[in-house]
C-alpha cells in the first residue's frame, strides 16, 4: 500500500460513497451501523498539530491492506474505527419500550418555557394541554418526547432549578403511565434527578455532563440513556465558539474525549447518544461542514442525534425565513441526516417529519431488495 499517512498522524475515517443495495457486492461495501445505509468507501482523515494533512478515499476492499501497512498505533486506531462504523447500536430501554437503531427514529420537541426560540409560552404553566400534545407527538410517530422547561437559545436566562423541576415534573408524572419514552433536556442535577424519579427514561444535555458538577454521578447511578451534546463551552452554551478552522475535527475529538471521561464516571458506553449540537456556539460554516460530514461520527460507536429543527441556519439559508415558516428546511435537514446513517432526528415538526422520514424508509427498502 503506498501513499501511507505520515507516522505522527492522528487518523479519521468517514464512511462515503453511499450504494443503494449490498446485492452482488459481497466484501466491497459495508452496512453503517446495523443501519439501512451500505458505503463502498471510507474517507480516510490524516491530521497533524491539528492541520489536515491527508485526505483520500479508500475503498473498503482496500482498508485491510491500509491497516497492514500502517504502523501499530495507526492500525490499531484504523482498525477501532472501522469496529465502530460497522458495529450495530445496541437498542436502549426506556422503561417498558426498547427503542432500536436499525431505522431512523423521531424525538419530538415539547418546551414548557416561556421563551423557547420556537413555541415559547405555548405549554407554559399548562401540564394537562402540554400532555395532551406529548401523546397525539407520540401518536403521530414520535419514539420520543423529549420534555424542557429551560431556553437554551443564545441569550436566554439561566433558569433556577427549582422553577425548571416546577415546570416539568407535572408534565412527567402525567405523561410516564402512557408508557411513552420520556427524556428530560436539562443540564441540572436537580432536574435530572426530579424528572427520573417521576417517570423520565433518558436524560438530554447539552452541555453533555460538563455544566452541572453532580450530573454525571447523577446519570452513572440511575444507570439511564443519556445524549451527550457537543457546545463549543459548557457553561456559555450557544454563546460560544468553535476554537479551531476544522470543526468536524474539532467535533470528532471532543465527543471522543467527552466519552471517554463519562464512561470512566460510570456510563454505560451503550447508554450513550451523541449530538454535534447545531447552532451551539457555531458560525454559519462551521454548522454546514459538520452537516455535510455528519457520517465521520459513527467512528465514536454510538447512536447519532441529530437537533436542526426550525434552527438559524435554515433561516440563514432561505432568506432569513422566520422560525414559524422553517418547515421546508427542517424536514431537508433531516433527510440529510438520514442519509448519512443518523439515528434520532429531534423535531419540532413531528407529523411532517415522521411522513418524511417514511417515504425515505420506504425508497431504501425498495433499493435494497432491488
Amino acid at each position: 500500500m503506498t501513499d501511507l499517512p505520515p507516522p505522527d498522524a492522528r487518523l479519521y475515517l468517514r464512511p462515503v460513497q453511499w450504494v443503494d443495495s449490498p446485492i452482488g457486492l459481497d466484501g466491497r461495501v459495508a452496512r453503517l451501523a446495523g443501519g439501512l445505509q451500505w458505503f463502498a468507501a471510507y474517507q480516510l482523515i490524516a491530521v497533524v498539530d491539528g492541520r489536515r494533512v491527508m485526505q483520500r478515499v479508500v475503498p473498503v476492499e482496500a482498508l485491510d491492506a491500509l491497516v497492514a501497512g500502517a504502523s501499530d498505533a495507526q492500525a490499531t486506531r484504523l482498525r477501532e474505527l472501522a469496529m465502530r462504523i460497522v458495529a450495530p447500536r445496541p437498542p436502549i430501554r426506556a422503561g417498558e419500550r426498547v427503542l432500536r437503531f436499525d431505522q431512523p427514529q423521531v424525538m419530538a420537541i415539547l418546551n414548557l418555557t416561556p421563551d423557547s426560540f420556537s413555541d415559547g409560552g405555548r405549554h407554559d404553566g399548562d401540564p394537562a394541554r402540554a400532555a395532551a400534545r406529548a401523546i397525539d407527538m407520540a401518536a403521530a410517530g414520535a419514539a420520543i418526547v423529549d420534555i424542557g422547561g429551560e431556553s437554551t437559545r443564545p441569550g436566554a436566562a439561566t433558569v433556577w432549578e427549582g422553577d425548571e423541576i416546577a415546570r416539568v415534573v407535572p408534565l412527567i408524572e402525567r405523561l410516564a403511565p402512557t408508557g411513552t419514552p420520556i427524556s428530560i433536556d436539562t443540564r441540572k442535577a436537580g432536574v435530572m434527578e426530579a424528572a427520573l424519579a417521576v417517570g423520565a427514561h433518558i436524560v438530554n444535555d447539552v452541555a453533555a455532563l460538563a455544566y452541572d458538577t453532580r450530573a454525571l454521578d447523577v446519570v452513572a447511578r440511575a444507570g439511564c440513556p443519556v445524549v451527550l451534546m457537543h457546545a463549543a463551552d459548557a457553561q456559555r452554551g450557544a454563546e460560544g465558539a468553535m476554537r479551531t478552522d476544522d470543526p468536524l475535527i474539532e467535533l470528532f475529538d471532543w465527543l471522543e474525549t467527552r466519552i471517554d471521561t463519562v464512561v470512566a464516571g460510570g456510563v454505560d458506553r451503550a447508554n450513550i447518544i451523541v449530538d454535534p449540537g447545531i447552532g451551539f456556539g457555531k458560525a454559519l460554516a462551521d454548522n454546514l461542514a459538520i452537516l455535510n460530514g455528519l457520517s465521520l461520527l459513527h467512528g465514536l460507536g454510538c447512536p447519532v442525534l441529530l437537533g436542526a429543527s426550525r434552527k438559524r441556519i435554515v433561516g440563514a439559508l432561505s432568506n432569513e425565513a422566520p422560525v414559524d415558516r422553517r418547515l421546508g428546511g427542517s424536514v431537508a435537514l433531516a433527510l440529510k441526516g438520514a442519509e448519512q446513517g443518523v439515528q434520532i432526528m429531534r423535531v419540532h415538526d413531528v407529523e411532517e417529519s415522521v411522513q418524511a422520514l417514511r417515504v425515505w424508509r420506504g425508497l431504501r427498502d425498495a433499493a435494497l431488495v432491488g
